[in-house]
């Protein structure tokens, strides 16, 4: 039996990590994303928040989901990419109900955990680098 409902999903994140190596990838693929009905975030040159290299992260709705993904699929040109939905659940969205193409690296989950008095400083720290706090 289903635990949970699809209809908790609010949105999607695909985070898109680089290094100094495949940034012109990164480029590329952000490029080729402007087609997409997508809210494309700040690069950020190294590793924040849960994330444990340098990234961007790409918003986009659920009725994208079924454009951005397989497009994401066939031209992600070697990088590795984590996409999950947004359910209000920070941690099972970017572990157990997370997809990844390319490597799945290890996230700092601890970072995740648990919205709570932790999450205001969360929030302040993360707008001041410019991400959606997640």
């Amino acid at each position: 039996m289903m635990k949970e409902d699809t209809i908790n999903i609010v949105g999607f994140h695909a985070h898109i990590y680089f290094d100094a190596d495949n940034r012109d990838a990164a480029a590329r693929v952000r490029e080729g994303l402007t087609q997409f009905e997508v809210q494309l975030g700040r690069w950020h040159d190294k590793p924040i928040g849960p994330h444990p290299q340098a990234m961007y992260q790409v918003a986009f709705l659920p009725d994208q989901f079924g454009k951005v993904v397989p497009w994401l699929m066939l031209n992600r040109e070697g990088l590795d990419i984590l996409i999950h939905p947004e359910t209000g659940d920070d941690v099972a969205d970017h572990t157990k109900h997370s997809l990844w193409l390319g490597e799945k690296l290890e996230l700092n989950v601890e970072f995740l955990r648990p919205r709570t008095a932790n999450a205001s400083l969360r929030s302040i720290r993360a707008q001041g680098e410019g991400v959606t706090p997640e």
